[in-house]
């Protein structure tokens, strides 16, 4: 196993020598990516409601603790590894929802504007309704569950998510404005439907 020890290493290759097996290679990545998976939480910590019990710090430490038991990924750069942690911090939050028995779907549901800049618009704070809806979404659409992921909440650009999913920016923005449509229809529907 070949082992990255230059200090200057690029996340992407400390990300590269981690997925080859170097332990140590995490432990050099954790201080390059510890801002932007902060960011990340605290963007997802912003839609949660304000009592939640669970902080942005707690949400990376838990990520870190997820993430480091992933072995053997081919890791190609750094926005797939975002995407990745957006991902696992998305599964702690609705796996935390759900344990503390968050109620129906749809309850207790806070329409959040998101812009363009990064935004599924109309969307609800309810984590674990949204979750549903994504993986509704992932079930018929693969790829632009993925885009929303990466944008929504990993808070890649369209050059980044393009990047990540080897597809062009184009079909991004395609991928982007239809699963924004189609979310908010699912989403639209459940608040219809009888209980």
């Amino acid at each position: 196993m070949s082992r990255v020890s230059d200090d200057s290493a690029t996340p992407t290759e400390l990300l590269q020598a981690w997925g080859r097996g170097d332990g140590g290679a995490f432990d050099r990545l954790v201080p390059l990516v510890h801002d932007e998976l902060r960011r990340i939480a605290r963007r997802y910590m912003g839609r949660e409601r304000a009592d939640h019990t669970l902080q942005a710090s707690a949400l990376v430490n838990e990520a870190y603790l997820r993430l480091i038991d992933v072995n053997k990924v081919q890791w190609q750069n750094r926005a797939q590894f975002f995407g990745v942690a957006a991902r696992t911090m998305r599964r702690i939050l609705v796996d935390f929802a759900r344990a503390r028995g968050c109620g129906k779907r749809g309850a207790g549901i806070r329409h959040v504007s998101l812009h363009e800049a990064l935004v599924v618009s109309s969307l609800p704070d309810d984590l674990v309704a949204l979750d549903d809806a994504l993986q509704l979404l992932e079930e018929a659409f693969p790829r632009k569950s993925r885009v929303v992921e990466l944008r929504f909440f990993g808070g890649l650009t369209f050059e980044e998510t393009a990047e990540a999913l080897g597809v062009s920016v184009d079909t991004v923005k395609r991928d982007w404005r239809f699963a924004k449509l189609w979310l908010l229809r699912e989403l639209s529907d459940e608040r219809t439907r009888p209980v």
